[in-house]
């Protein structure tokens, strides 16, 4: 008996190793002393759905299947294990069988222990059809790398026609309008005398005109721009925001520039998230009142420590809240006033990066923030302008298996916990916009990471893209839909999606480059920008588009997930079902016919197939009236009729006349947004952190 476990267990050891290899980071035909440190070892989960591998060094690589994670698991289990062959072939049967039902979507008991194995805890069944697994690529080898190049070549020729295709459309949809003003300056007039802000935009255009002047004026006096940062003083009036840039815009992609245009400034900080990927964090600050922190102390840091500080678990709650207590009081010594400001958490659209809520000048949403005496963070997703990871390059293929589910249950805690650990605050205001909120409302949702609610105070949703509007129906759109995940990764590539893009972003002057940018996503999204300070415009897309990879695409625009559903979290068979249920209801008629396919007897509640659990942040919703792209009514309708019984909507309000971007780059954004947001950031942090915080501008008297 003994001779045969220790036969079946050098077996296992054997298939462990053989199955390790093609998860490793490197072939096994590599020098040992690169290959060992960075061997497979063992799954991690994150989510039940969600493995990572772990490598010998501690390193990870980014998700692989379920079922691969699962059988790596299973192997070293039985290799390292004590007892009788019969006991664990037993276990691993059973295990095998849970995990098949986990795989084809059966539910079972949840585990709300991040590393739960798989056996314990199971996903909502719901999520399955929405989020298809990844593709395994495996370490580098001959097949490999010619399968990589193949997908390379043929999506540089096809992706470059698929934009020019979308370039030339963009140009020829313009002739009529310049036509159209052409004719207008003919018989003397402006033919942006239309727009809705026409005055305003003069007023503002003016305005900078003055400052550019003033700000060569004072490089001709000599003035120090470095002594400036530190505060000045004229006729004994303090100048609370000194701007340390000025002049022209150059237009470049340099938020920090931005910053400093208008007397702020931005630090730049390195997140890890649990698979590996390095990104990018700034911090929005006032020169004149807070140190920055050392190059050092910005770099990444192993994705668990800061999951550990933040853990708050029953056994390490003291530990956790001295430890909180110490960096909070730390971090409040770096402000002059000695109190910081209650810290936000700013999230971006897609293709854009979190610039984009730095292009309005004071107007803009984190500068406004900001200096109401907030503590502006911006969290930027992975890869975005400078793609980085652990282990892995830009060739890679695996560095762009990922799609919105990552971005959601990875990069979005790791922001979260980074910046709490910086502050020491227990929650923080998280304000997302577009793909922002999309990451966040999949991240929040049962079988996610639900945890994360218990870590922020409210979420501030602008443009929630929770279902699908009628754009997604545009040919261009149906094509990418219709053509099977061989031919759209034939036709986009395994890596980055339209590399090209961001080739012309260096090649192509600013003014130019923003001119090609607004007419390609205006044609392509169905916007105008008939709201936005049209003087500012080139400088707002110097910030997009970032990196994206081809999977993330395929998830939003392919033929089997967001496109085809209309949803992030639910099919389109329950979509419709609820249609029916609240056509029903409109009519009058009895709650007796709220009956699901999956339900045919008894009534349905409300919330029985809710989303969220009572771990799940309050709500406030700024959805545009005219946004084509995504349908936030339908959000509020669910929200509404009782849908979701955990989610609290501390505020909702549909903007009748503003578009998708409408929301961070018009005119009137800070009264129709920033205001309102600011007042209910506010409202819903915790009373003990707003003892410890600076109070913001004009909510000195509000009610709590």
């Amino acid at each position: 008996m003994a001779h045969d476990d220790a036969s079946s267990k050098a077996k296992a050891a054997v298939q462990y190793a053989k199955h390790a290899e093609k998860l490793s980071l490197l072939p096994h035909d590599a020098p040992i002393e690169d290959r060992e440190p960075t061997a497979a070892v063992q799954a991690k989960f994150v989510t039940p759905q969600d493995p990572v591998i772990e490598t010998s060094d501690g390193g990870r690589l980014p998700t692989v299947p379920l079922a691969e994670a699962v059988e790596l698991n299973r192997l070293k289990q039985e290799a390292q294990s004590p007892g009788s062959t019969e006991g664990r072939q037993a276990a691993c049967t059973e295990a095998d069988d849970e995990e098949v039902k986990s795989l084809d979507g059966q539910r079972s008991q949840h585990s709300e222990h991040v590393e739960a194995p798989l056996r314990t805890a199971d996903a909502p069944s719901r999520t399955n059809p929405l989020f298809p697994e990844l593709p395994l690529y495996g370490p580098p080898s001959i097949t490999r790398n010619i399968q990589s190049l193949a997908f390379r070549a043929s999506s540089a020729v096809l992706s470059l026609a698929f934009l020019g295709v979308i370039i030339l459309g963009s140009a020829f949809t313009s002739i009529p309008l310049m036509i159209k003003h052409i004719g207008i300056r003919l018989s003397f007039r402006d033919p942006d005398a239309r727009r809705p802000f026409f005055e305003e935009e003069k007023k503002r255009q003016k305005a900078r005109q003055g400052q550019n002047k003033a700000w060569k004026q004072k490089q001709r006096l000599g003035r120090s721009t470095t002594n400036a940062r530190f505060g000045n003083e004229e006729n004994g009036h303090y100048n609370e925001y000194e701007p340390t840039e000025g002049g022209r815009d150059p237009l470049i992609c340099d938020a920090a520039y931005y910053a400093r245009r208008v007397g702020l400034d931005i630090e730049e900080f390195k997140v890890q998230t649990e698979d590996g990927f390095i990104l990018d964090l700034w911090h929005v600050y006032n020169p004149q009142e807070y140190i920055p922190t050392s190059l050092e102390h910005r770099d990444y840091m192993k994705p668990e420590i800061a999951t550990i500080i933040d853990s708050g678990s029953a056994t390490s709650q003291d530990s956790s809240d001295s430890s909180k207590s110490y960096f909070r009081e730390s971090y409040g010594m770096r402000f002059r006033s000695g109190k910081p400001g209650y810290p936000i958490l700013m999230i971006h659209g897609l293709l854009q990066s979190s610039g984009a809520y730095c292009t309005n000048d004071d107007d803009s949403l984190a500068f406004f923030l900001c200096k109401s005496g907030y503590d502006v963070w911006l969290g930027n997703n992975r890869c975005g302008f400078k793609p980085r990871h652990k282990l892995l390059t830009y060739a890679d293929p695996r560095m762009w298996t990922w799609n919105i589910r990552q971005m959601g249950v990875m990069d979005l805690p790791a922001f979260v916990s980074r910046v709490l650990l910086e502050t020491g605050f227990e929650k923080l205001g998280l304000v997302c916009h577009s793909q922002g909120t999309t990451q966040t409302f999949v991240a929040l949702a049962k079988g996610q990471r639900p945890d994360l609610g218990n870590k922020v105070s409210v979420f501030c949703a602008l443009a929630p893209a929770v279902y699908a509007g009628p754009l997604v129906g545009k040919m261009y759109f149906k094509f990418m839909r219709i053509i099977s995940p061989g031919m759209f990764r034939m036709m986009f590539g395994i890596h980055a999606f339209i590399p090209f893009m961001n080739t012309m972003h260096t090649w192509l002057p600013g003014r130019l480059y923003g001119a090609l940018g607004y007419r390609v996503f205006s044609f392509l999204f169905n916007w105008t920008d008939d709201r936005w300070d049209q003087g500012l415009r080139n400088r707002m897309f110097q910030f997009a588009p970032v990196y994206v990879s081809a999977e993330c695409m395929r998830w939003w625009l392919g033929r089997e997930c967001f496109a085809r559903q209309r949803c992030i979290l639910a099919t389109r068979t329950e979509n419709e079902e609820e249609d029916e249920e609240d056509e029903e209801e409109d009519w009058g008629l009895p709650a007796e016919r709220h009956k699901t396919k999956s339900q045919p007897t008894g009534n349905i509640e409300r919330g029985s197939r809710a989303w969220y659990d009572e771990q799940v942040p309050p709500f406030a919703l700024w959805v545009a009236g005219a946004d084509k792209l995504v349908d936030g009514r339908r959000l509020l309708r669910r929200l509404e009729r009782g849908r979701e019984p955990h989610v609290q909507v501390v505020h909702s309000k549909v903007i009748e006349d503003y578009e998708h971007l409408d929301v961070i780059w018009a005119i009137d954004c800070l009264d129709q947004v920033g205001k309102e947001m600011r007042e209910i950031l506010w409202r819903t942090a915790p009373a003990g952190a707003r003892k410890n915080c600076r109070v913001p501008r004009e909510c000195e008297d509000l009610e709590m």
